[in-house]
């Protein structure tokens, strides 16, 4: 028998909204105020939700038991496949040699960390982002900071700040075509709305990624080289959003903005040098000139083949994680396999109702089991092949993914419980009560449906479910005051990228890059402001675009 979601069960909006949130509560106030490991905060948050869901939502306990499995699922696969895979790459790079050699390689072209930081963290990290997404880039740069001697609260900290502007263009348009699949708005049209939102934060957030972590000075001294590289990140990424479309925007603007970064590195270097203290990545040290220390590593120089070397394991990665997204790729991959599994006493079985829809739309709860197309499998696939490229046997590389396994265990089973705590909260209906109350703002409610964007990411851990999530609503609420749909759909979206480093599974996945683990609380603390300060700017931009530069607004 089918189930209907209901917005009020306690016939009192506020009381209402407020018990929905107590999951959230539940799950963020353990991990940023209690310092709670993530595990236990995880399992507090889905204890909680689960309580709430059955006695005040009032949803059948077999539903929401099947919620939280499916969830837990979709945790482990695909997103944990995915961790699990990079970090795999990692330690293969770091246990013969290599990522000390990469290490020398960034040096090589810039000595400064603070330069290192932009060229990694923003630039390389928005390739990553726009070829496969769902987490990959922070691994991968988190992974990479860590090498380069970042200590790991700012390696795991930076990496979520970067990770934000690509995002919602990121694994060759996935959010927008979910956003566009449950809208029915023109693809083409909400990615020029994005494409006309972001790239103003492509600009800020490289010269806040570096403020974050430098302080002001700090940043006014690489002005310039923060200039080049947002300006040539936040161009293509206009102009491919807004005349071809969002597959490709973070791929290109990610390729120019490393190529121009890189070029301009070349003729130009800051007076004052920043240097980490190799080995604790704990301070940094201002160098006036910039010379190698006498005697350091930093005097070693590799040569253009060894250099190769060092990056060529990154460059597979990045060469096929983008051929295995391509549509044609997964098109082909998944007609060989590729089994959806319906999750039985659950799919199609809870109804959500208007005023959160037009009119009553079943739920689908199929679990989409693609090992093939799935970006976790072209990362394991690049990663033997940069295994044996590095010259490991087969025993070898077994012997490192067991070790890896045995390493990110306790992330993986986080990352289930707290996508486990998003899947409850979804299908009781509990996700929908808090979007009502933000829908509630009236004359505000560009800035508070941004907000909720960025709510919806911070819950579900994915711009992609966000939006599938909201995007109705947005486009229901925007019609009804009067608003371009198009508008809030794209600021649902714009405004997610901002929650992207503060959910819970992002987090997760950072402590496990930089090998930090139980210190999720520290992460969660380091990142907060700058996720809400970013995430109100996004929203005081949609409120100007609704109201004021309206010339903005696609028509």
């Amino acid at each position: 028998m089918t189930w209907s979601q209901g917005y009020d069960p306690l016939g009192n909006a506020v009381l209402s909204t407020a018990l929905a949130a107590l999951p959230i509560l539940v799950l963020l106030g353990s991990l940023g105020v209690l310092r709670i490991k993530a595990h236990y905060a995880a399992l507090l948050g889905l204890g909680t939700s689960l309580i709430v869901a059955v006695v005040v939502f009032r949803m059948p306990a077999a539903m929401i038991l099947a919620s939280a499995g499916y969830g837990g699922a979709y945790g482990l696969f695909p997103i944990g496949w995915i961790v699990l895979n990079v970090i795999f790459l990692y330690q293969l790079t770091n246990e013969c040699g290599l990522f000390e050699r990469l290490r020398h390689s960034i040096t090589g072209l810039t000595q400064d960390r603070r330069l290192q930081l932009l060229l990694v963290a923003f630039s390389f990290g928005a390739f990553i982002e726009g070829a496969c997404g769902f987490g990959t880039p922070v691994a991968v740069t988190g992974a990479i900071l860590i090498g380069l001697g970042f200590s790991p609260l700012s390696a795991s900290g930076l990496s979520l700040i970067a990770n934000t502007a690509p995002v919602a263009f990121g694994a060759l348009g996935a959010p927008l075509i979910g956003l566009q699949g449950v809208t029915g708005l023109d693809l083409k049209e909400l990615s020029a709305m994005v494409g006309r939102q972001l790239p103003f934060f492509s600009l800020i957030v490289p010269f806040w990624l570096i403020w974050a972590y430098a302080g002001f000075r700090g940043m006014i001294e690489i002005w310039p080289a923060i200039l080049v590289a947002g300006v040539c990140f936040a161009v293509p990424q206009f102009l491919v959003s807004n005349f071809h479309g969002p597959w490709l925007v973070d791929v290109v603007a990610a390729i120019v903005s490393i190529a121009s970064l890189s070029l301009f590195l070349k003729f130009w270097q800051p007076k004052n040098i920043w240097r980490h203290e190799i080995g604790t990545g704990s301070r940094s040290d201002r160098v006036d000139d910039g010379l190698p220390i006498p005697g350091s590593k930093s005097e070693i120089r590799n040569s253009k083949s060894k250099m190769l070397h060092a990056w060529l394991p990154w460059i597979i990665l990045s060469v096929v994680v983008f051929v295995w997204g391509l549509p044609q790729t997964k098109g082909f991959l998944d007609g060989i396999a590729a089994p959806k599994i319906p999750i039985h006493g659950l799919d199609k079985l809870v109804l959500r109702v208007p005023p959160v829809v037009a009119k009553p739309v079943p739920e689908n709860a199929v679990f989409n089991f693609n090992f093939l197309s799935a970006s976790g499998s072209g990362i394991l696939f690049a990663s033997i092949i940069a295994g044996l490229a590095m010259g490991y046997s087969v025993r070898g590389l077994v012997r490192v993914y067991w070790k890896t396994l045995r390493l990110v265990s306790t992330s993986l089973l986080t990352i289930a419980a707290m996508m486990a705590i998003g899947f409850t909260t979804r299908y009781s209906g509990m996700d929908a009560t808090l979007g009502l109350a933000f829908a509630k703002t009236g004359f505000l409610y560009p800035f508070f449906g941004t907000m909720l964007g960025w709510l919806g990411v911070a819950l579900t851990g994915s711009d992609t479910s966000s939006n599938v999530l909201f995007g109705s609503l947005q486009k229901i609420t925007a019609t009804q005051l009067g608003l371009s749909p198009a508008l809030m759909a794209a600021a649902n979206s714009s405004g997610g990228v901002m929650g992207k480093m503060i959910d819970a599974q992002s987090i997760v996945v950072a402590s496990t890059a930089t090998r930090w683990f139980g210190h999720e609380g520290d992460i969660l603390r380091y990142v907060f402001f700058h996720s809400l300060a970013l995430a109100t700017l996004v929203g005081i931009l949609v409120l100007l675009q609704a109201y004021v530069f309206t010339s903005m607004i696609v028509r």
